[in-house]
Formats: structure tokens, C-alpha cells, sequence
């Protein structure tokens, strides 16, 4: 497994050169880094596209490689649809977690596609680090679609809810 400043490492490299991305894989552990976003936040001069094609990919370090993983594989993504429905708002995730839908396994979900919901109401909870997080609608609408499923992994930025006018 690899540390955080190691994963930290490996974005700053990836960035630094201008490279598409990597991905690597060992032991059932998987990081895909996107260096695409990066280069793009750059704004990098005409001619660095021929500079990063021949920049040699960096090479993991020993301790990076070598490392057994104990976190499973990143589950597969689930097709997402082509956009949010048009007029609509998303609430994404501010942070990284587990997505639930409802206070506890037994209860009723927080929300369902049609409810309606008012700025400041609780719509899921995410999981982080045993703490649990409730997210609430910045905005007063309709909810139009629920991206994760229940319990499923989440990460920062992710779509979670898109809200459509009342």
C-alpha cells in the first residue's frame, strides 16, 4: 500500500513532467493518477506536448512498490449517465467516504427521485475515518437523480445528487 506522501509524490511527478498519467497495480491495490486535468490547469506552451511524450515515465520507488497492500481494489466504476438533467443542480461530495442513504440500516432513506427538499436538509451521510457526515441540499428543489448507491465509495467531487427546480 502506499503511503499519502507517497501517492502526494507521484501526482507532484506526474504534473512536474507534464505526463498524461499512470496506473499502477500490485497486490490488489490500484491508483490511476489523470495528469490530463493537471496539464490542462497548467495552461502549458505549444511545445510542451513533445516534451512530455519523451520525458521518461518516473519510476515507483522500491518501498512503493514492494508494499502489500491491505485496501481491496477500486471497485468498478458504474456507467454514469452523459450529464445531469438540464436546469438541474449537482451536489457533489466534499469529501471522501462511504455514501449512505439513510441514519441507519433499518431506516427509511433520507430522500428518494421526486422528493422535495429544502436548502439545509439532510439528504445522506457520508462515512469518513468513523465519522459520520451529514450532507445537506444547498439549494431548495426536487430531487432528480441519486448517483451512488448505497454504500458505495465516494470520493471528493463526485456527484451525488442533481436537484432540479421546484
Amino acid at each position: 500500500m502506499l503511503t499519502f506522501d507517497q501517492i502526494k509524490e507521484l501526482i507532484e511527478l506526474i504534473a512536474e513532467r507534464r505526463l498524461q498519467g499512470m496506473e499502477l497495480e500490485r497486490s490488489g491495490f490500484r491508483l490511476k493518477i489523470d495528469g490530463q486535468a493537471a496539464a490542462a490547469a497548467a495552461v502549458p506552451p505549444p511545445q510542451a506536448a513533445p516534451v512530455a511524450l519523451e520525458a521518461p515515465a518516473p519510476a515507483p520507488s522500491a518501498a512503493a512498490v514492494s508494499a502489500p497492500s491491505s485496501v481491496a481494489a477500486a471497485p468498478a466504476a458504474a456507467p454514469q449517465p452523459s450529464g445531469p438533467p438540464a436546469g438541474s443542480h449537482v451536489l457533489t461530495s466534499p469529501i471522501v467516504g462511504t455514501f449512505y442513504r439513510s441514519p441507519s440500516p433499518d431506516s427509511d432513506s433520507f430522500v428518494e427521485v421526486g422528493s422535495r427538499v429544502k436548502k439545509g436538509q439532510v439528504l445522506c451521510i457520508i462515512e469518513a475515518m468513523k465519522l459520520m457526515n451529514e450532507i445537506e441540499s444547498d439549494v431548495d428543489g426536487v430531487i432528480l437523480t441519486i448517483y451512488p448507491q448505497n454504500a458505495q465509495a465516494v470520493e471528493f467531487g463526485e456527484p451525488l445528487f442533481a436537484i432540479g427546480p421546484v
